[in-house]
């Protein structure tokens, strides 16, 4: 089954929201950004969540001591690092699962993926001032070849209720990742575009008799 992250919450409605919806996971800013959010809130959401629910914290050149520090504070279930993170950063943290983001320009992200021993890639939307959140998709293909390396892909960038089935048709990702694609404004979901989001990828999966993985 195709699994569904849903990035940038930032408060408990919309956490039990996509919870109530049977997201896979949701994810956590600790970086700078519209969708930041403080660690005591993180805990607090944590706390509302039902079980099987994954957390995620998400990181761009973080101290890895503050990451931990953080990541035992909201229990948190895996790493995303979103930077220039090195792959001996990415191997410090034993304990969580990590995944690694890569904004995709050109195929010559391949070459750097493949230092990386984590356990998901996460794809995102190449952008000059932003790291996420662009609102916007990158070249599909380049995520198919990168999805052929034997290691879960996140799909990410510019997903949204439309195009989301068109996405897993073609790249056939581990997982979907949706973050300004479903809100009504910065840090704020948007209940019917959420709903439609996960709607799409279920019934996509249900009604499909192959294995799309």
């Amino acid at each position: 089954m195709i699994r569904i992250k849903v990035c940038g919450i930032t408060n408990e409605r919309d956490a039990l929201w996509a919870a109530g919806l049977g997201v896979d996971a949701l994810g956590f800013i600790f970086a700078e950004s519209p969708r930041r959010v403080h660690p005591e809130v993180v805990k607090k959401i944590v706390s509302l969540l039902p079980p099987f629910v994954s957390r995620v914290g998400v990181f761009v050149n973080e101290d890895e001591e503050k990451v931990m520090k953080i990541a035992r504070t909201c229990s948190l279930t895996s790493l995303q690092f979103h930077g220039e993170e090195p792959p001996s950063y990415c191997e410090k943290f034993k304990g969580w699962k990590v995944i690694k983001s890569f904004r995709v320009k050109d195929e010559r992200i391949l070459k750097e993926i493949l230092s990386y021993k984590v356990d998901a890639y996460l794809l995102d939307t190449y952008s000059a001032d932003k790291r996420g959140g662009t609102g916007k998709t990158f070249n599909w293909e380049i995520a198919k070849k990168v999805n052929s390396l034997g290691v879960p892909v996140i799909l990410s960038g510019g997903l949204n209720p439309e195009n989301v089935v068109q996405a897993i048709v073609k790249v056939k990702p581990y997982a979907v990742d949706v973050n300004s694609g479903v809100e009504k404004e910065k840090g704020e979901k948007d209940y019917q575009k959420l709903k439609d989001f996960v709607r799409k990828v279920r019934n996509f999966y249900f009604t499909h008799e192959f294995d799309i993985r």
